[in-house]
């Protein structure tokens, strides 16, 4: 009996179907059609309706998915319980994470940790929507803190602020002027996230005020089309202020109300709910904050 087969079945359901169950797990469709056809025959029972558009559970199939998932759940926390034991920095470590931190900050973390240990191998996927690690397989997730989190089956942890300013370019500039009040930057047309909160802004004289976005130009999760989009002019940026570095350097953007501190991006870690953590997780979330810091990442 060829386990791998009860479990390939599990993912397809948990997963919604073939296609979406191969995304996650990096395998071809093919290898998963043919892995539930294989346990189907073994047992001689439909365990999976296909049709062209969605998949749908017969009574044997939904009767077993539900005494098996819970199974395969308990052996994976107890494989990854017993890696976290050792101090190893090997595996594959999975991550997903937002464009905005991942090209800038756990893009370079990863590079810096792979030349120092040559067992680890990392998965980044650059997405903004928040999905649960373990229901997704992640061994990391990383989410903004406007956005609501999970709550089951999983642990927050807060990994890192960073920095953010307003930008826009000098063409935008010249011809609707440069905002010296909040008052005057909402008149701005504005490049936003789907899911921006009010933005908070700090002024001078220690008081905070909430910018309700009225004139959203374009509405983006990616921030480097956001980018693309005040660098042609279009609007003003809120973003991180490493994203935009070599934009202002190349005199392309100019960071306005610079009298004023944005409210910054906090960042947190959604870890798997599990008593010990892996050595890898460990050793990535300690580089990132080095690096959230300036600090240059060194190895163990």
């Amino acid at each position: 009996m060829d386990w791998r087969d009860w479990e390939l079945f599990c993912e397809v359901v948990q997963h919604g179907g073939f296609s979406a169950a191969a995304r996650v797990l990096g395998h071809p469709k093919s290898s998963l059609s043919a892995a539930v056809q294989r346990l189907e025959a073994n047992l001689g029972l439909r365990l999976i309706e296909r049709t062209t558009r969605h998949l749908r559970l017969t009574d044997a199939g939904q009767t077993i998915y539900q005494r098996v998932r819970p199974l395969f759940a308990a052996l994976h926390d107890t494989h990854g319980e017993a890696l976290a034991m050792s101090s190893a920095i090997s595996g594959t470590l999975r991550i997903k994470s937002p464009y905005e931190l991942g090209a800038h900050h756990a893009g370079p973390v990863a590079i810096e940790l792979m030349r120092y240990y040559p067992d680890l191998a990392i998965r980044i996927d650059v997405e903004h929507e928040i999905v649960s690690p373990v229901a997704e397989n992640y061994d990391i997730v990383f989410a903004m803190l406007e956005q609501p989190l999970p709550s089951t089956g999983i642990v927050i942890r807060k990994v890192s602020s960073l920095e953010r300013g307003l930008y826009a370019a000098p063409a935008l500039l010249e011809k609707l002027g440069e905002p010296r009040t909040l008052e005057e930057l909402a008149r701005l047309p504005m490049l936003i996230g789907p899911h921006d909160a009010p933005w908070a802004l700090t002024t001078p004289a220690g008081v905070t005020e909430h910018l309700t976005v009225q004139k959203a130009r374009l509405v983006s999760s990616n921030a480097d089309i956001r980018l693309q989009a005040a660098l042609a002019g279009l609007g003003v940026l809120r973003v991180t202020a490493s994203f935009t570095d070599a934009a202002v350097a190349a005199g392309l953007l100019r960071r306005i109300l610079t009298d004023h501190r944005c409210e910054p991006l906090n960042i947190h870690a959604l870890l798997p709910a599990r008593q010990f953590v892996p050595a890898k997780v460990r050793c990535f979330l300690d580089a990132l904050d080095v690096h959230a810091r300036g600090d240059r990442v060194e190895g163990a």
